[in-house]
């Protein structure tokens, strides 16, 4: 035993490390990886153990050896067992089998299958896992049939890591525009730029996390807490990147709300936390918005890291087998997330098809060993392969695709730029997604009456040394874990989803530039917490954010410097303006009541032309019309139990329970419980006003349209679900009139309430069920709004048929200007 003593500090070792399955170091060698001094005596006697210890039934695990209270004295440790676990994902085996019944992809799934039978089952094979090459993620080629190896790229808002590319605004500040024109642009634009740049399959866009934790650190990259609005996001940036021709994959499915505890700990043997998520939650909340994108065709899906009632989500039977493949028919392929796959042959029986961005446990012949001893069917690998190679044909890939142009910043290339003119289309969605929640004496806009403005605070200007990481704009994982503001202007979140901006226009620039135009005076201060006073100043801006990331949850939702930094310059600026990049939710409750701050400005995270989107509202040269698209408390303690994520470091199987809140997330438990919040869901200030009139419906618009309690069961399931799920059953119609002096665009909103909510305690009042963008609309101007409300728009998921029912009764249509500002009101009753 003295000999143990002598290993070392470190004990190293040559061989793969599980959190780097596929990432080869130079030469291609897997990476050392290094385990300290008591994991490595840990592992030595764990191994001398095993070895004089011929009994099976004590090596049927190796045991893990820990230190006791008496360093001396080292004892087994026997890890609390899963068996109790087990059934409460319910298992749903075969997985099915995808053969193009949806009519958009019955052309693809025929040459997909002509392909396949020219196929060997080590070429099969090979198009199930990941490969080297020069995208984030590469399939395999097969040269004799001349099938390129696809490439795969993040991300949602930009193509990441690479030159003469574009940084569009994040996906929750897309969906602060409440606008599917510009939600649709925005998803050409941006699958014009991974065309042209040959990649085959975009990591995007997000509909989870939807934000159920507060402080979850990714919840920027999606649409927002309520399904309906993610769900309009989501479809409309699918069918805008693929009618470009590139494949989109949504992720992450489903439940992946937090980063904390987000993976399975090799090393410590910690298992990842679970989403303990029951059927209807499921269905109404975190299915919701998937739905959307798959009806528009969607060619990938990502399954996510954690679990999801103790199963892990790429090999969650029930969630990929069950809901995707068999009641939504999706007819695409399932990816795992980046080394998210924790088995080989449980994981290929449950539905997953793509391995990435190495073999996983499916290389090293070790897939097909499990087909040549029956534990995983030839049949399933042939339906893994069609599946991928289908969405090659979807969108005819096959044929004059435009070849690969993706490098590192150590390679030498000739430029290809496919910017193109997408500058001022993100200009336009960066304004079109800030949202004004406070404009107290006509402070805004600004005009050319304030001429010596001041501009404080770190994130007016750009970061002095942002490319530390030439993939992500600011920093990577190395440098970034556990910031909670940006020292710069922030336009983007950090991670996977983060941008690489070509420029990137600060505030300060874009402001300077402004005021130099108007013949005005200037005076700026980045960095000091209490900047030097100048009490002739028209106007003080004061610039702060607040910063999240992929590798950890945000620690708060409000920083003190921030908060100091605005109540010093408040205390002798009366005419002081907040503006605040965020990547979610940022309480204003230390300085929303001061009397000097006449203003308080949501700006989101816009992308690269941040500084002008910001200066067109403070101008007036846009009139604002973003919307909040998650609700700002008062408190932190006003989200009660989904402020924080679950999961410590001492738990062996964290889990977090999604059923104690259900589907009241955001304003839906604010209603419930009765919470007045300071900005609700939906909330956004306009330079005009806006009134309602004259609402009236219409039910069953067309004769041949089922108006039953169930859809038809003789319709064939196609992609996206029930057909019948889609039809329009009620028609509202009222009219928006401008009743203010300037130009302007309203973002009504339309809220359903079903019946009897009480019935079960599981039913919001109220839920969004439509939104329009009105306008712009010159002053006097009415313009008539139409809501189209589908079936399953007035539906409930019910957890004993398994399907989607539409309640008889009264529904409650209310519309207004956000979901607590309802001007109209009528009832719709279903006998």
């Amino acid at each position: 035993m003295k000999c143990l003593k002598n290993i070392g500090r470190y004990a190293t070792f040559w061989g793969q490390n599980p959190r780097s399955l596929g990432h080869a170091g130079p030469g291609g060698k897997a990476p050392k990886w290094k385990l300290s001094t008591k994991k490595a005596v840990i592992s030595v006697l764990s191994a001398i153990q095993t070895l004089a210890n011929p009994n099976p039934s004590r090596n049927h695990q190796k045991p893990i050896l820990i230190e006791q209270e008496h360093k001396d004295a080292i004892a087994p440790y026997k890890p609390p067992s899963e068996l109790p676990f087990y059934g409460r994902s319910p298992p749903v085996y075969p997985a099915p089998i995808a053969n193009g019944s949806t009519p958009l992809w019955s052309q693809a799934h025929h040459l997909a299958a002509l392909t396949l039978s020219n196929l060997t089952l080590p070429e099969k094979l090979n198009l199930t896992i990941g490969h080297e090459g020069p995208c984030v993620g590469n399939t395999a080629p097969i040269p004799r049939l001349s099938i390129p190896s696809l490439c795969i790229a993040d991300g949602p808002a930009s193509l990441r890591g690479q030159e003469y590319v574009s940084a569009f605004p994040a996906g929750i500040h897309l969906s602060a525009t409440f606008d599917t024109d510009l939600m649709s642009l925005y998803g050409r634009a941006l699958g014009q730029e991974f065309y042209n740049r040959g990649v085959n399959i975009a990591l995007g866009p997000v509909a989870g996390p939807v934000g159920r934790i507060i402080k979850g650190g990714r919840n920027w990259e999606g649409g927002g807490p309520d399904p309906y609005l993610a769900g309009k996001l989501f479809a409309e940036v699918t069918r805008g990147m693929q009618d470009e021709g590139v494949l989109t994959v949504g992720k992450h499915w489903v439940g992946n709300e937090q980063e904390t505890r987000r993976r399975w700990d090799w090393e410590d043997g910690k298992h990842a936390v679970s989403a303990e998520i029951d059927d209807r939650t499921l269905h109404e909340l975190y299915v919701w918005p998937f739905m959307e994108g798959l009806k528009e065709g969607m060619g990938g899906v990502m399954c996510s890291y954690q679990r999801v009632n103790h199963s892990y989500g790429c090999q969650n039977s029930k969630l990929i087998n069950g809901v995707l493949k068999t009641e939504l028919g999706f007819e695409g392929f399932v990816v795992s997330d980046w080394d998210g796959q924790v088995s080989g042959v449980g994981s290929a029986n449950a539905g997953l098809d793509l391995v990435m961005p190495g073999r996983g446990y499916w290389g090293e012949k070790k897939l097909g060993e499990a087909v040549r001893n029956g534990s995983v069917t030839e049949e399933r690998v042939d339906d893994m392969a069609r599946r991928v190679l289908a969405g090659w044909y979807l969108l005819g890939q096959d044929s004059g695709y435009p070849e690969r142009a993706i490098w590192g910043n150590l390679e030498r290339h000739w430029p290809v730029d496919v910017m193109e003119d997408h500058g001022g289309l993100i200009r336009e969605i960066g304004a079109a997604g800030t949202v004004v929640v406070k404009n107290e004496n006509g402070a805004l806009p600004l005009g050319k009456k304030r001429r010596f403005v001041c501009v404080f605070g770190y994130d007016a200007q750009v970061k002095a040394s942002p490319w530390t990481n030439r993939d992500r704009y600011g920093g990577g994982y190395d440098e970034n874990y556990g910031w909670e503001t940006f020292n710069g202007t922030l336009i983007t979140g950090g991670g996977s989803g983060s941008t690489t901006p070509p420029y990137v226009v600060s505030p300060f620039e874009a402001i300077q530039h402004r005021v130099r135009k108007e013949g005005g005076v200037l005076r700026w201060d980045f960095w000091s917490g209490n900047p030097t006073p100048y009490l002739n100043a028209d106007v003080c801006t004061v610039l702060i954010n607040s910063y999240a990331s992929e590798s950890f949850d945000r620690k708060n939702l409000t920083d003190k410097f921030s908060d100091d930094l605005v109540l010093n310059v408040a205390s002798w600026c009366s005419n002081t303006f907040v503006i605040i990049h965020s990547t979610g939710i940022r309480l204003v409750e230390a300085f929303i009541n001061h009397p000097n701050v006449t203003a308080i400005i949501m700006a989101g995270l816009p992308g690269q032309e941040s500084g002008n989107s910001l200066v067109d509202i403070l101008w007036g040269d846009v009139n604002p019309s973003g919307r909040l698209p998650y609700t700002i408390a008062k408190s932190e303690q006003d989200y009660g139990a989904v402020l924080d994520p679950a999961g410590t470091e001492e738990e062996d199987f964290p889990e977090d329970d999604f059923s104690r809140e259900g589907v009241f997330l955001d304003y839906r438990a604010f209603d419930k419980n009765g919470i007045t919040p300071r900005f609700e869901f939906g909330f956004g200030l306009s330079y005009t006003s806006f009134s309602y009139s004259s609402v009236h419906t219409t039910v069953q618009p067309r004769a041949d349209t089922n108006m039953g309690e169930w859809p038809d069961e003789n319709k064939q399931i196609v992609q996206g679900g029930h057909p019948g799920l889609w039809d329009v059953v009620v028609v509202v119609r009222c009219h928006v009139t401008n009743t203010g002096e300037s130009h302007g665009a309203e973002i009504a909103q339309l809220y359903l309430g079903v019946p009897n909510p009480e019935r079960d305690g599981k039913t919001p009042l109220r839920q969004l069920r439509g939104f329009k963008k009105v306008g712009p609309l010159a002053p006097g101007e009415t313009r008539q709004v139409t809501f189209e409300l589908t079936r399953r728009d007035l539906s409930v998921w019910d957890v004993v048929k398994q399907q989607w029912k539409m309640r008889r009764g009264e529904y409650k249509v209310q519309i207004g200007a956000s979901s607590r500002d309802l001007r109209l009101e009528l009832v719709i009753t279903l006998e």
